[in-house]
């Protein structure tokens, strides 16, 4: 589907009943909206409205050339425009890599319309702006967003060979089929800069604040990009309802590598906090639920 919004049109994948509960789906680096393929299918076969749009700069139809216009609070209200465009006033937020910093920004900004937030991989903001001024695992990580700011050494470098540094970044454990498609849409004209311009627009305005609303946080051990501290710092952040769930074994790349598990995760979380259960999308079920009962913290 396609979704005109001010900004300009985003290409997204819609599954499941138009008056369905409505979740969004945000994909991160270096990929689409199509990483979500297993859980767009789980959701909607429980009566969820899907929609995973590819992001500002993924999408043909919303790719600014400036750095500065993939700013964090850019990236928000592309959120907020889509989901306005949707007709949806409240919505569970499901985000990884950058589409979870988005989500946690966007569950600090707007708060009354963000049902849940389900975030994937990605620390809180907070937690990881300590992990990089306290931790040296966590900066060594982290390294990588130094470098990929050099335009167009970065862009040159990735797609040499055939994108044989890109297809690097995969490491094996995203579907090759996917893997090849990711490739495909990087390498239009233009694109891999849109996306790597999300890496050189600059630090945020302001800071981010606790989050209020019910938080689902997946992190796993594999993980090369994000390590232990800011993962188990995280729920210093959330006051709302809170849960994380550490994968062992299990790379970056949750959503492709672990789609079984991250599916009941996910499911198990929207069916505790909607007050008739997953596919319900009632008035009523329109704001957070603050007063569920806190989930185990691990």
């Amino acid at each position: 589907m396609s979704i005109s919004t001010a900004a300009g049109v985003f290409d997204a994948i819609a599954a499941g009943p138009p008056e369905g509960r409505p979740v969004l789906l945000l994909h991160g680096f270096p990929q689409t909206g199509l990483a979500w393929q297993r859980q767009i299918t789980a959701l909607a076969a429980q009566g969820c409205r899907v929609v995973a749009p590819d992001q500002r700069g993924y999408s043909p139809g919303v790719r600014p050339k400036r750095p500065e216009d993939y700013h964090i609070s850019v990236l928000v209200d592309d959120v907020v425009a889509i989901t306005e465009e949707l007709g949806w006033s409240a919505f569970d937020l499901v985000g990884h890599d950058w589409g979870g910093a988005v989500a946690w920004w966007t569950a600090g900004a707007h708060p009354g319309r963000v049902r849940t937030l389900t975030v994937v991989s990605t620390p809180h903001p907070g937690a990881l702006a300590d992990a990089l001024r306290t931790d040296e695992d966590q900066r060594a990580r982290s390294h990588y967003m130094r470098d990929w700011r050099e335009t167009p050494a970065t862009e040159d470098r990735m797609l040499a060979d055939d994108a044989e540094l890109l297809r690097t970044l995969y490491a094996g454990k995203v579907p090759q089929a996917s893997a090849d498609a990711y490739v495909r849409h990087l390498s239009q004209p233009g694109a891999l800069t849109a996306a790597l311009n999300w890496y050189r627009s600059g630090r945020p305005d302001g800071a981010i604040g606790v989050i209020e609303v019910p938080t689902l946080y997946a992190w796993s051990t594999q993980d090369t990009a994000f390590g232990p501290a800011p993962a188990r710092d995280t729920g210093r952040w959330v006051n709302g309802p809170y849960r994380f769930e550490i994968l062992p074994g299990v790379s970056h790349w949750i959503p492709e590598e672990a789609p079984e598990t991250l599916n009941r995760l996910l499911l198990d979380h929207l069916q505790a906090h909607g007050k008739h259960g997953i596919t319900a999308n009632s008035p009523d079920d329109d704001a957070p639920d603050g007063g569920a009962e806190d989930a185990h913290r691990q």
